[in-house]
């Protein structure tokens, strides 16, 4: 691989994940804010509408915006791509909408006030990330960056105001939440000269009807992930107490920039594999599912190596010194594997073999949560992330697994097996 190529993949990761990041720092640093400027109840609150807006996320990415990307990307017409915009769109809408109106009533038993802005904040960050997905699939990652820009300058613009008014901090944060999503939806369409159509006949239906048998897979994979996800922390939460996953906690958080990455990849690469598999253009495929995970394997130990080095200056003062060095080694070695089946992931996902996914996630998730409680049992909570990284490796051996021998004869034969 020549300089120039380095040098254009360097490019597309930091286009990739640059929207990711500044999000990610943004919502770090709200966090951080809130916890020192509210009562412990507010910040709960505010940390489980954070939750659930990410969970919510997740159910759109599986129902609206992959489909739509796939869809997108191996239209051959433009009035095609158009249609699949409408359908998956409205839906979306329809999701966002349903996700904002149960966390406002929620939210309403809790609350005095702010109820209604924090589930439009919640619906709204939910829209915006299908149509970030839809215009990734159009091949406007550009703009799909200056959008992400736009909504973290006005947010991070908006709850510095915030905490420095210091009144009513948690209604006017779920006021600036909303407003910064709004304003990035509104600067993809504006800039990228769409509207956003909607229509709710029969044909969107129709075309869901059609989909549900794979979708309906994808939904499930979803549920599994954000099930084992959660049921770590919860588990050592309830059997060791929640002093004993502080600093699995504290040492997660070090590497959550390695699963941006993750998720930045897998936006932009997902429309450019989705094409060349809809023109049967195989011999590219392997071309990427062998190029990348090097540079994402490279990438990954890059950042570890960079985050142990610095561990003695962002070590929090409470923690032991030498058991947090060991508990951040196996938070890298969990946070990197997702990064070597991200691409054999993506593959699935376009020929919408979710049905593998979901077998894969359950299998990997049901061994993961069966070595944690056992570790627990045995041993100091710390090594429970034995049980994370050995559900990743399930997912990561499975994953090519399946993939490598269906795309092999895929690229002898020209077409999917």
């Amino acid at each position: 691989m020549n300089l120039q190529a380095i040098r254009r993949i360097v490019l597309r990761l930091v286009v990739m994940v640059g929207g990711e990041a500044m999000q990610s720092a943004f919502h770090l640093g709200l966090n951080i804010a809130l916890l020192h400027a509210v009562s412990a109840r507010d910040y709960g609150i505010f940390a489980l509408v954070m939750v659930v807006g990410g969970l919510g996320l997740t159910y759109i990415r599986a129902l609206t915006a992959l489909p739509a990307s796939i869809a997108i990307a191996q239209s051959r017409r433009s009035g095609a791509a158009g249609a699949y915009e409408v359908s998956f769109g409205s839906a979306a809408m329809l999701l966002s909408l349903l996700l904002g109106l149960v966390v406002t009533g929620v939210l309403n038993v809790w609350l005095d006030e702010g109820a209604l802005f924090g589930g439009a904040f919640v619906g709204l960050w939910a829209m915006r990330a299908h149509v970030r997905m839809v215009f990734f699939a159009r091949g406007r990652q550009m703009l799909v960056s200056i959008s992400d820009l736009a909504f973290t300058l006005s947010g991070t613009a908006g709850t510095a105001w915030v905490i420095w008014d210091n009144t009513h901090i948690l209604l006017h944060t779920f006021m600036v939440m909303a407003g910064a999503n709004a304003l990035g939806i509104a600067v993809l369409l504006v800039l990228g000269r769409r509207k956003l159509r909607l229509s709710f006949g029969r044909h969107v239906w129709r075309r869901y009807r059609r989909l549900w048998r794979d979708l309906k897979w994808s939904v499930l994979s979803v549920t599994i992930t954000n099930l084992q996800g959660q049921s770590m922390a919860l588990m050592v939460a309830a059997m060791a107490g929640p002093a004993a996953y502080a600093p699995i906690a504290a040492a997660l958080v070090n590497f959550v920039p390695l699963r941006i990455v993750s998720a930045g990849f897998a936006n932009m690469l997902h429309p450019e594999l989705s094409t060349l598999m809809a023109h049967r253009d195989f011999a590219k495929v392997g071309q990427r599912l062998r190029r990348w995970p090097p540079v994402l394997a490279g990438l990954g130990f890059l950042y570890g190596v960079a985050i142990l080095i610095a561990l003695p200056f962002i070590e929090p003062g409470s923690l032991e010194g030498a058991r947090f060095f060991e508990i951040s080694v196996l938070a890298w070695v969990m946070s990197s594997l997702p990064m070597l089946y991200v691409m054999p992931r993506i593959w699935l996902e376009i020929v919408q073999d979710y049905r593998s996914i979901a077998i894969l996630s359950a299998i990997a998730a049901a061994a993961g949560l069966l070595l944690v409680f056992v570790l627990l049992l045995t041993v100091s909570p710390s090594w429970a992330l034995l049980g994370g990284a050995l559900s990743e490796i399930i997912v990561l051996v499975g994953s090519w697994a399946i993939v490598r021998p269906r795309q092999r004869a895929a690229e002898a034969a020209g077409q999917l097996r």
